[in-house]
């Protein structure tokens, strides 16, 4: 195991500076999405787009805000990750979706 992958919760939870950049672009996201209906337009946001920029630093923050919140961070955790748990009979149903990613991050060693 890499030490990256051993730390990075610990790198992540003790980046305060990191964690603000996140939860600003989430916020900004949110308020500026709020009444959108297409997931594609909402993914194609200058906010959300930034956040998968982050990379891999922004999987532990987004499976948290997948926990808490909800959102739609798939597009987000897929284009990082190059991964999709997702089974194809689970695809848009919310819940089960949130509940692969969240194993899936789990799997991996992500808190």
């Amino acid at each position: 195991m890499n030490l990256w992958k051993k730390y990075r919760s610990i790198y992540v939870s003790g980046n305060v500076e990191l964690e603000a950049t996140f939860i600003a672009l989430v916020n900004q996201w949110r308020k500026e999405t709020r009444g959108m209906s297409s997931i594609n337009q909402m993914s194609m946001h200058p906010a959300y787009q930034q956040i998968i920029g982050m990379g891999e630093v922004a999987v532990p923050l987004l499976l948290r805000e997948l926990e808490r919140k909800s959102g739609h961070w798939f597009w987000a955790l897929k284009s990082i990750s190059r991964e999709d748990p997702v089974p194809p009979e689970s695809r848009g149903k919310v819940k089960e979706m949130i509940k692969a990613w969240l194993e899936w991050g789990k799997n991996r060693g992500y808190k």
